[in-house]
């Protein structure tokens, strides 16, 4: 979260990409930083996964990622 903010600071559009796992935390983060930054999130869990599960999250995501970062 705080590296999505910053790089918003910065005019670099971003988007978090987290496991679903996180979404209440992303949101109390958000607040407490006072930003809103796009959000992206994927099923969880993410760490006992195989790279060929993780890159097929990845591809699932990544249209979601792209709408997301341009309407941003």
């Amino acid at each position: 979260m705080h590296d999505i903010v910053d790089l918003e600071g910065r005019g670099i559009p971003g988007v978090l990409i987290a496991s679903s796992e996180f979404v209440g935390a992303a949101e109390a983060q958000a607040r407490a930083l006072g930003a809103d930054p796009a959000r992206v999130f994927v099923p969880h869990p993410i760490q006992d996964r195989t790279d060929a599960e993780i890159r097929a999250l990845a591809d699932g995501a990544l249209e979601e990622v792209l709408q997301t970062l341009t309407r941003a």
